[in-house]
């Protein structure tokens, strides 16, 4: 027998050593939760879960930011419903200072009230913030490098022939879309008017087939033989009328054509002056901007994940209704339709708007089904099971015991050899 050495002591202590150490981590996994708590844990398995958290970090906070995305979205969309409300009461205006029972009072008092509407537009698209940023003033539009010249497009006219393909066109052979002949004869007057920043200019012409005509082609529409200064030029693209204005950018767009036509006796054509008249914009006037304002939302977890949100400018000179002037019958018809393009120009907005925040909602609905599939997958990698980590401690708590009353055991083993030694 040996006493030097107690071996049995030794193995019984470590065993369980081996089953107190396992014991406490299955004690440290239940209390935290975790299978992983430390790198040594599982090492992969540790790299792998933090790689997860973080894009589900990223994921959540994407939420958050395309939140925030649609509610500034929707604070610039409720503001221009107001600016269309206010277009809307504008074309009243225009509309009744239009009718000639009004007196030249009357109209004066429906002109300060259309300044005031005007300035209530630029008020508007001055003050509209969100988290102090202005979404109106055209802050957060595209970047323009060069002034941009408005255009209007009519709709398809004819001659006899076809299609119109140039300029040099007789009026007197122009047809509407359908091919019946507008009757412009000789002896018509021709009636251009169009608004230029807030200005109504007028001019007029006698039509072909009179001794000294100024108005006898397509292209006469726009020259100076009205005794004016054009502003713009007139061109035929695809068999439509395209007016472009002369001066690039806002101060120099031509706003609400009209022209009318009338025969001889002073009646007026209502074909040729419909057809003639079935403008609209197809190229909207814009002033140089040197930097891009378009918002970036981060709308997901990593690098470039993103959309831009651009708003152009919604104020009154940008939609055209600037010094907008109704004090005449006939500026009040002009007037009229310079309103429905800006109403338009409203629209278009709004409608963009929508699309965008209806875009988020379904972004932020992907991003929260992204978290919650990512959040799944990095519990099973790093939660513990709670069932099987309760069997492994339970295992590991009696086998400690165990092994613990064994070293009580072998610890009185020695004893025997006191015997011997009687």
């Amino acid at each position: 027998m040996i006493i030097n050495h107690n071996l049995m002591a030794n193995n019984a202590l470590r065993n369980m050593n081996i089953n107190s150490n396992s014991a406490a981590k299955s004690m440290q996994k239940l209390s935290s939760g975790l299978r992983i708590n430390t790198a040594a844990d599982d090492a992969a398995g540790l790299a792998i879960s933090e790689k997860m958290r973080g894009q589900i970090n990223g994921l959540n906070q994407a939420s958050s930011n395309a939140q925030d995305g649609n509610s500034l979205i929707q604070t610039a969309e409720g503001a221009l419903n107001e600016t269309h409300s206010i277009l809307q009461r504008m074309r009243t205006l225009s509309v009744q200072s239009a009718n000639d029972t009004n007196t030249d009072d009357d109209r004066t008092q429906l002109q300060s009230e259309m300044a005031q509407l005007e300035d209530e537009i630029d008020t508007i698209g001055n003050t509209t913030q969100f988290n102090t940023k202005n979404l109106l003033d055209g802050s957060m539009s595209k970047q323009v490098k060069d002034a941009v010249a408005n255009i209007n497009t009519s709709a398809v006219l004819k001659n006899a022939s076809g299609a119109i393909t140039d300029v040099s066109d007789d009026l007197s052979d122009l047809a509407d879309v359908n091919g019946n002949s507008l009757k412009i004869t000789a002896g018509s007057t021709v009636e251009v008017s169009y608004v230029v920043d807030g200005k109504t200019i007028t001019h007029i012409g006698t039509a072909a087939g009179v001794v000294g005509t100024d108005v006898t082609t397509v292209g006469d529409l726009t020259k100076d033989d009205f005794g004016v200064s054009a502003a713009g030029t007139a061109t035929v693209s695809d068999g439509k009328l395209v007016f472009t204005s002369v001066t690039a950018g806002l101060s120099g767009a031509i706003e609400g054509i009209s022209i009318v036509i009338k025969r001889a006796d002073g009646t007026k054509n209502t074909d040729a002056s419909n057809a003639l008249s079935s403008f609209a914009e197809t190229q909207s006037a814009k002033n140089v901007k040197a930097s891009d304002g378009s918002a970036i939302l981060q709308i997901g977890a990593n690098m470039g994940q993103n959309m831009n949100v651009d708003i152009n400018d919604m104020r009154s000179e940008a939609l055209g209704v600037s010094k907008l002037d109704i004090s005449t019958q006939a500026n009040a018809n002009v007037a009229t339709k310079v309103i429905d393009t800006a109403t338009q120009k409203v629209s278009s907005e709004r409608a963009k708007l929508g699309a965008l925040s209806n875009r988020l909602d379904h972004t932020i609905n992907n991003l929260g089904t992204s978290s919650e599939n990512l959040t799944a997958a990095e519990s099973r990698i790093r939660d513990v099971d709670m069932a099987s980590e309760m069997s492994q401690y339970s295992k590991d708590n009696i086998l400690s015991q165990a092994a613990q009353a064994m070293l009580a055991q072998a610890n009185q083993q020695p004893q025997q050899v006191l015997q011997l030694l009687r």
